[in-house]
């Protein structure tokens, strides 16, 4: 049965063909893709069309194209999917009330992750919190390795899920965010209020308490936001 594609916007039927061999199970993590001959003469499609939904395919993350070989299928990781939420985000944060909405998913994962840890963790995990906690009390006055350790000690809690989406979406929050980190952290005694709550967030977690890790970790990034609003000239949230 013929497969020619005769619809305005060719690439994108193509990208959806080859996306619903992947999911049918037709193309398996690992096989490689037709030629790009072949899909030409399949689709009844030109090179550029072609191309373009290749494109399209890897920036979701199904397939991975290296030079001079055909591209493969690939396992999408996590963070490769929210990668590509990038630009979008960023529009969106142009407006405060996008920043207002972040922060609060934020406080909510970040909550969460918490109270999680301050009920599983290991021995191990803990001292693994421990040993960032230091770094970042020691990066103290080193303004970029304090934001550095700052982001490493907030992402163990996202380690300690064990959950793969919880760090890619750690890891995009973080990164969405830069502004306001950095913004806050040149605030006159923001390491200081920030190692503090770190050391009690800590503590929390090590006794296994996770209404007070809860409490703890709210606190501080209700604290964050306010110096950022605050530190715009703008109102801090309710």
């Amino acid at each position: 049965m013929s497969e020619v594609i005769q619809r305005r916007r060719l690439f994108h039927e193509v990208a959806d063909r080859i996306q619903q061999a992947i999911l049918s199970g037709d193309l398996r993590v690992g096989d490689p893709l037709p030629s790009e001959r072949d899909l030409m003469e399949r689709y009844g499609v030109g090179r550029p069309a072609i191309r373009e939904a290749l494109l399209s395919l890897e920036r979701t993350g199904l397939i991975v194209i290296s030079g001079g070989e055909r591209a493969r299928v690939a396992r999408p990781s996590a963070q490769g999917m929210l990668a590509g939420l990038g630009p979008a985000v960023q529009h969106w944060l142009a407006d405060p009330a996008g920043v207002r909405h972040l922060q609060g998913a934020r406080l909510l994962l970040e909550v969460a992750l918490v109270r999680q840890a301050a009920a599983s963790a290991s021995d191990a995990e803990i001292a693994t919190l421990l040993a960032a906690l230091e770094a970042n009390e020691a990066a103290r006055g080193d303004l970029k390795l304090f934001e550095r350790t700052d982001v490493a000690f907030h992402f163990v809690f996202a380690a300690i899920s064990g959950n793969p989406i919880f760090g890619a979406l750690h890891h995009a929050m973080i990164g969405w965010l830069t502004e306001q980190r950095r913004t806050t952290l040149t605030t006159p005694g923001a390491e200081e209020g920030a190692a503090r709550s770190h050391r009690a967030i800590y503590e929390a977690v090590g006794r296994r308490d996770a209404d007070a890790a809860e409490a703890e970790m709210r606190a501080h990034l209700n604290e964050v936001a306010q110096l950022y609003w605050r530190a715009r000239g703008e109102a801090p949230p309710a």
